[in-house]
């Protein structure tokens, strides 16, 4: 927000310089321009100059009396502070407009146009043409003299005693560069004014537009904002924004021009501002916004060697009394914990779900395992029990299988209580043999002698 103070009238006296304050402060800073009658004062003007929070005027003519506006803008609107300048003329100061002498009145000289003397830094291409304008009255009519860097200039170039006040230089070329001065005198005194001209050699450069501006907005609607272009140039550059023309609207205009596959509409342009770094500025200021100002907006600057452009859009929020704002039950943005969650959690859940699916097929198949074992393992009588040399090959029953003939199915803990079970039938004398690893596979042979026997034996296989 800007916060501000604003004073409405201020006087002055003759001659005598003051200051008028311009107290705005903002966040982000604000940009801060001058005017006097709608005339922008800028850095031609001699006895002006801009300071941080104020205006300065040096040695206070009749001419300053006038309407002062400081304007202050950025991102967010921009406030006006307007003065109404009133010069007062004392005692002292008006023997410096004038004096009698010997019953004659004596006018000290003015210049009568000072409108037209506002621009007093002027930048020209090689061979174009330029007017230094220094008209002045006074009593008695003073004389005119130009000077060109403190020299003075032959009558010629002043285009004779007719036209003195204004000096035309033409075919203008680079050493026509410098300082120009009028000094106009009388016997009340003397006044001058002092124009800076620049000859720029013609470049095949175009307009450069630099920095980041323009930048996408929004605005609320009916609120202040406005687009900035700052383009660097050899010469002065024409500086023109456009609006695109959405689909189905091009009967709300009076005229379009087409640029691609699109047409756009031409909007009034302020005056193009020379900064101090060689640069130019041009603002555009959309004011009271609504929905139909929303869109593309494109900054087209231009010289005589071509043109660029930059484009930005402005977006207008609706407007909160057609539309208010209603509170919803689900938020299409969720926070960042609930967005790690919940994928956490989904995959927390299937983890389980397989785990606890592994481990009921696991104890699936030591329960088939354990039955099996039970009904097909009898203990065998002590006179049929295999030779304890050959007992490794001829075990009298064959390790427990899983009902659905999955080998891999058999638990450790199975394996060991087959194997106690088999070391009981034997008898004490052999030691019992615990292997650390579950076995990989088990296959039974059975061999059929001559004489009839048959004999059975197994393979168990380890996995060391």
């Amino acid at each position: 927000p800007i916060h501000l103070i604003v004073t409405h009238r201020q006087s002055a006296r003759l001659g005598r310089t003051m200051k008028l304050p311009c107290p705005v402060t903002s966040d982000p800073p604000p940009l801060i321009m001058w005017t006097k009658d709608g005339r922008n004062i800028h850095s031609g003007w001699t006895r002006f100059r801009v300071l941080q929070h104020a205006l300065r005027i040096k040695e206070v003519e009749t001419d300053d009396a006038g309407t002062y506006i400081c304007k202050a803008t950025n991102g967010f609107g921009s406030v006006n502070i307007n003065y109404t300048l009133i010069v007062i003329a004392t005692k002292s100061s008006s023997a410096i407009v004038s004096t009698q002498l010997s019953g004659r009145l004596i006018v000290r000289p003015r210049f009568t146009q000072p409108a037209k003397m506002r621009k007093r830094v002027i930048a020209r291409p090689v061979g174009s043409s330029v007017r230094l304008k220094c008209t002045a009255s006074g009593n008695p009519r003073p004389d005119i003299v130009w000077l060109k860097d403190s020299r003075p200039l032959p009558d010629e170039e002043g285009e004779g005693k007719k036209k003195r006040w204004t000096l035309s230089l033409r075919n203008l070329m680079p050493e026509h560069s410098g300082k120009y001065t009028c000094q106009v005198s009388n016997r009340a005194g003397e006044i001058n004014a002092t124009y800076k001209v620049e000859v720029i050699q013609r470049t095949n450069s175009k307009p450069i537009l630099t920095g980041t501006h323009p930048v996408n907005t929004t605005v609320d609607y009916g609120g202040t904002t406005s687009f900035q272009c700052k383009v660097r140039s050899d010469v002065k550059p024409v500086i023109q924004w456009l609006k695109r023309v959405e689909s189905g609207d091009e009967t709300k205009f009076n005229s379009t021009i087409e640029v691609g596959d699109h047409r756009f509409v031409v909007l009034p342009t302020g005056e193009v501002w020379s900064r101090p770094d060689g640069s130019y500025l041009n603002k555009l200021l959309i004011t009271r916004a609504k929905e139909d100002d929303a869109g593309m907006y494109i900054c087209l600057a231009a010289n005589t060697m071509g043109y660029s452009y930059r484009s930005a859009y402005l977006t207008v929020l609706p407007d909160r009394k057609l539309h208010p704002s209603v509170p919803s039950s689900t938020s299409s943005s969720l926070p960042w914990p609930v967005i790690i969650g919940i994928p956490a959690g989904v995959a927390f859940i299937l983890g389980t779900a397989l785990l606890w699916f592994c481990q009921s097929k696991r104890t699936c198949c030591s329960s088939s395992s354990s039955s099996s074992s039970s009904s097909s393992s009898p203990t065998l009588p002590a006179n049929q029990r295999p030779p304890v040399a050959n007992r490794d090959r001829t075990n009298a029953a064959p390790p427990p299988q899983p009902a659905n003939g999955d080998k891999d199915c058999l638990s450790y803990e199975d394996y060991v209580a087959h194997q106690q079970l088999l070391l009981a039938q034997g008898g004490s004398g052999l030691a019992p043999k615990v292997y650390p690893k579950v076995y990989t596979d088990i296959h039974t042979h059975t061999h059929s002698h001559v004489d009839g026997k048959v004999h059975q034996h197994q393979h168990i296989h380890y996995q060391c």
